[in-house]
């Protein structure tokens, strides 16, 4: 049978863009099936005990960088941690990896890659509709049917709804993988993913 991976994240996140490649292998490797999830990390924090990174501790906000700065360097993956577009709002960005996900699992994946890609390697402004134009373009995607689409009241009502499933379901962090009921926490504990998968 196959297996799903439900996967809960939010756009904008370092630990998202640095786990995006490594999970979609691994759920390539199980012949397992993406459920793709954005969610508002804005609206988790407040019922999870998280803190918006403005309201973090300096010295939590300084050991935030060192480990972007390891894990960037230890997967190779280029990466600006303090990139020109950040703090963004995810929510646009959500609407249009939602819209590609009506397309299909590979479409919103290719989206949600190439966004996390545009904030923390090309320092683009994802908050910005035709930076989303843009990006889809080149991800091969239907422009004008998902700009439209991205602007639905259902597509907006589906984000709220996946952050209260995650919130119900017991997420508090992104990214957050879901398999069998078991959750995973963080691009740092995907090789216990790969494992439960592997049973």
């Amino acid at each position: 049978m196959t297996q799903t991976v439900d996967y809960y994240f939010a756009t904008v996140s370092p630990y998202a863009y640095l786990g995006h490649d490594r999970f979609l292998a691994i759920a390539q490797k199980h012949g397992a099936a993406i459920a793709i999830k954005p969610i508002n990390l804005g609206e988790v924090f407040p019922v999870s005990g998280g803190l918006p990174l403005s309201k973090r501790a300096p010295q939590r906000q300084a050991y935030r960088l060192v480990e972007l700065r390891r894990w960037a360097q230890f997967l190779g993956k280029p990466m600006t941690v303090q990139p020109r577009f950040f703090p963004v709002n995810g929510d646009l960005a959500a609407y249009w990896i939602l819209a590609a996900a009506e397309l299909g699992a590979t479409q919103a994946m290719t989206l949600a890659g190439a966004v996390g890609r545009a904030i923390w390697e090309q320092e683009r402004n994802i908050a910005d509709a035709a930076t989303m134009q843009v990006i889809a373009g080149e991800c091969g995607l239907p422009v004008a049917g998902l700009a439209t689409r991205a602007e639905a009241p259902e597509i907006m009502e589906k984000y709220a709804a996946l952050t209260q499933e995650a919130i119900a379901r017991g997420v508090f962090g992104a990214p957050t993988y879901i398999v069998a009921e078991e959750l995973f926490w963080g691009q740092d504990r995907l090789d216990f993913l790969d494992r439960k998968m592997a049973k």
